[in-house]
């Protein structure tokens, strides 16, 4: 076998041992989200609904609380998910450079303090229990200076204490180098969680498609992610929907249930398929085809549920 196909057997030979030990460990399906900001200006209603259509219970709302006059308002989504039947998992932080906790322009340093601040209050107000953090910004791939580490670990300081006091998760994510300067890997997420030393920002984001560029193998950094992790992001290798390109999901799967990932109180499974671009911001203020919505989201979660069964039946 090939070297990511030792390690894959592996994990296979672990999971068929812990489903074999623990039959009532694996009852429990993982929940499943959607992360919408990849649906650009389409109205939260018209998301809603596809999404209980397809059977999909929660949703990671876009973060777009980049002013105070910007973004969701907490009576509407209320509103429009209670009448669907979605409940918000959590939401997903949108990091630029105009708002970044790495920056060397202390204003940029600010805005994404105050962003934090807006998005942690929001979250608590709908019901959600995480928010996404990106240590830099997100499509912007040459570093300012060495001290990006330092300073971003300073700015989120300042801010660390509004995850504490309205009891929502600060989950850290690993992004690509092709996107951004700061946290590439798994165990650079740790490192700076270790570093931060704060009860507020103990999580972990995990996303896939990230892990298949800068990982040695997919399974072990979902294992490695351990029990920080609360949220993972789904893609298929084309950053397509479920079952579009060669993405190992058996692996990433029996990874989480060795993980227990399936019963812990706040942890999703979150398809974010937007296109291998490294900036895939513009498409959160552009509109979106909802033909191509419809089959990115009806073939994700069937796809996935049917490996899920299959993985479960081995």
């Amino acid at each position: 076998m090939q070297n990511y196909e030792l390690k894959t057997a592996r994990i296979r030979e672990d999971f068929l041992k812990y489903k074999s030990a623990h039959p009532d460990r694996i009852k429990t399906r993982l929940r499943f989200s959607w992360s919408n900001w990849g649906f650009g200006l389409e109205s939260l209603d018209t998301s809603a609904k596809r999404l209980m259509t397809a059977g999909i219970p929660y949703i990671e709302l876009h973060g777009n609380h980049h002013g105070p006059d910007l973004g969701y308002r907490a009576q509407d989504v209320n509103r429009i998910l209670a009448e669907y039947g979605i409940t918000v998992s959590g939401i997903c932080g949108i990091y630029s450079p105009d708002n970044d906790l790495s920056s060397n322009r202390p204003i940029q340093r600010q805005a994404a303090i105050d962003y934090i601040r807006r998005e942690v209050e929001f979250t608590a107000s709908v019901g959600g229990k995480y928010v996404l953090v990106c240590p830099g910004a997100v499509g912007r791939t040459v570093k300012y200076d060495d001290s990006e580490w330092e300073r971003s670990l300073d700015s989120l300081s300042r801010v660390a204490d509004e995850f504490v006091k309205y009891g929502i998760r600060c989950a850290i994510e690993p992004i690509r180098s092709a996107e951004t300067t700061v946290v590439n890997r798994v165990e650079q997420a740790n490192a700076y969680i270790d570093a931060l030393n704060h009860p507020g920002v103990q999580h972990i984001n995990g996303d896939v498609f990230h892990m298949l560029t800068e990982e040695p193998h997919i399974g072990e950094a979902v294992l490695r992610c351990g029990d920080r992790l609360t949220n993972l992001h789904l893609a298929d290798t084309t950053r397509g929907a479920l079952g579009t390109g060669s993405l190992d999901l058996d692996t990433v799967i029996m990874a989480l249930y060795l993980m227990d990932y399936n019963n812990r109180e706040a942890a999703w499974v979150t398809p974010e398929p937007l296109g291998a671009g490294a900036d895939p911001y513009p498409m959160q203020n552009s509109k979106v085809d909802p033909a191509i919505l419809d089959k990115m989201v009806f073939g994700s979660c069937a796809y996935f549920r049917e490996r899920e069964e299959a993985v479960l039946g081995l």
